[in-house]
């Protein structure tokens, strides 16, 4: 599932370093993703993973939509 996420951050934006990129990396505040990455790196998964998003979640780390994908199943 991380290197899934890694993939897509590389298209939302790539200058990020993914060998630095693990499940205990801050989105915001270590990848430094504005309001317009947020959004990019959700439509990315929904497009990835097959589904919408119905409702908001808070990510805060890479791992927190680790356990979120992964909680889907």
């Amino acid at each position: 599932m991380l290197e899934q996420l890694k993939e897509i951050l590389a298209k939302v934006n790539r200058s990020i370093d993914m060998d630095a990129v693990n499940e205990q990396t801050r989105l915001i505040e270590d990848l430094a993703l504005d309001s317009l990455s947020i959004m990019l790196f959700a439509m990315e998964i929904e497009a990835a993973f097959g589904f919408r998003f119905t409702e908001p979640v808070r990510f805060e780390t890479v791992g927190d939509v680790c356990a979120y994908l992964e909680n889907r199943k």
